[in-house]
């Protein structure tokens, strides 16, 4: 016994509780920094990928992204057409313009520390303020809207300020950012006391200062956005706007299945043609990486932009599926072809814009002559008296020929 005591190791023979030389140290406790120096981030960062705070913010925009679709949907099913669709524009400029300069600073500027974190929590804030005011803000009372876009806003310049700090190269830049965005939320708080018949026009004129100021803030110095992290930002607010119009219709669904049965056979072509639609709009949008397209910063601008369109179509493609359910229910005073241009009309311009996008890198006529043939033949699906289907089949009979004859991009 005694032997085998003497055999026994410090480790074995060390009192309970007490560390011994084998055991590993616990790592120590990691602190998330308060406050680092916002540098610019490389745009040739491998393996650049969506935070959780990125998608965090993709989770709230989709409430308004929601919000704006549902008033769309009862306008255009009250025969108010006009008036929706003006409301609807109005609205999703605020949601995108939002959500996309929030994503080209975190590109270019994401430290993830307790202040940016912070900062951007207040926009999720205003987001969400935003959203509460969207239905005030179809019937002409602005200032819930205003009030949550300026919360937005003000977070933003926040961060800029920050980043003039800590990006000296582009400090001239960040205050251009920081000056021009708090100037123009000043000019969207005093519209709220312009006359009525001129809030319209003072939002066109002050949603075009707020696209300029990009461009003015970006011509000194560009900032340093990274071409993946872009394109994959980019294609998952993409799959939330699409997700936002299978539920439009999905709910839609729900309503008239549970007023009864009878007619039910009529909604078949209708969710055919849905489903179609939404699959080849995924099939299209990511038929091309998108950082192929961003090789410029003026590639950039077009590609930032142009997706107001490409995310409102598809957002509002869900609007115009359950206007299609009304009206196969007779529950709209929209036309039967009315119906039909709802869900004909978006469709053909989510085609247009990504033709736009991608038409310089393709390199077969075929393909660049292709997509405006079936742009033209979707804006007359209602003609046919089965909108909804002719449209699904003509954008799947888009995707198979790519799919069929693919092309290299240049």
């Amino acid at each position: 016994m005694a032997g085998a005591a003497g055999m026994l190791s410090p480790v074995s023979a060390a009192p309970p509780g007490t560390a011994t030389a084998h055991e590993e140290a616990a790592p120590p406790r990691r602190r998330r920094p308060w406050a680092l120096p916002l540098a610019a981030r490389s745009p040739h960062e491998p393996h650049r990928v969506s935070t959780p705070l990125e998608l965090l913010f993709d989770l709230v925009i989709v409430v308004a992204v929601a919000q704006g679709g549902q008033g769309l949907h009862h306008a255009l099913a009250e025969g108010h057409v006009y008036e929706g669709v003006r409301a609807y524009a109005m609205v999703f400029f605020g949601i995108w313009w939002a959500w996309m300069n929030f994503t080209w600073f975190a590109s270019a500027y994401d430290n993830d520390d307790v202040v940016y974190r912070l900062m951007v929590m207040v926009q999720l804030t205003g987001a969400l303020i935003y959203a509460a005011g969207i239905p005030r803000f179809e019937h002409g009372d602005l200032h819930v809207g205003v009030l949550g876009y300026v919360v937005m806003r003000l977070a933003l310049v926040t961060l800029w300020l920050r980043a003039a700090r800590g990006d000296a190269e582009r400090r001239r830049v960040a205050y251009r950012y920081a000056a021009g965005v708090l100037l123009v939320q000043v000019a969207w708080i005093l519209l709220l006391w312009v006359p009525p018949r001129l809030r319209v026009p003072g939002f066109v004129v002050l949603a075009a200062v707020e696209l300029v100021v990009p461009v003015w803030a970006e011509r000194q110095r560009p900032t340093p956005w990274h071409p993946h992290h872009i394109a994959e930002r980019y294609g998952l607010f993409t799959i939330i706007t699409l997700g936002e119009s299978i539920l439009a219709a999905s709910l839609a669904l729900q309503t008239a299945t549970g007023e009864g049965s009878g007619g039910l056979s009529g909604l078949v072509p209708i969710v055919t043609g849905g489903l179609l639609i939404v699959f080849s709009f995924w099939w299209l949008y990511f038929e091309r990486p998108g950082h192929e397209v961003l090789t410029s910063q003026r590639a950039a601008f077009l590609w930032g932009y142009g997706h107001y369109f490409v995310f409102a179509a598809a957002a509002a493609v869900g609007a115009g599926l359950a206007v299609a359910v009304d009206e196969a229910r007779g529950r709209t005073s929209l036309s039967h072809a009315g119906a039909g241009a709802a869900v004909a009309v978006p469709s053909a311009l989510f085609l247009l814009c990504l033709w736009v996008l991608h038409a310089r890198g393709q390199r077969s006529a075929g393909s660049r002559l292709l997509a405006p043939v079936v742009i033209g033949a979707v804006l007359a699906a209602p003609l046919t008296g089965q909108a909804v289907l002719a449209t699904g089949l003509l954008m799947a009979g888009l995707c198979a020929f790519k799919a069929v004859f693919p092309e290299r991009s240049s």
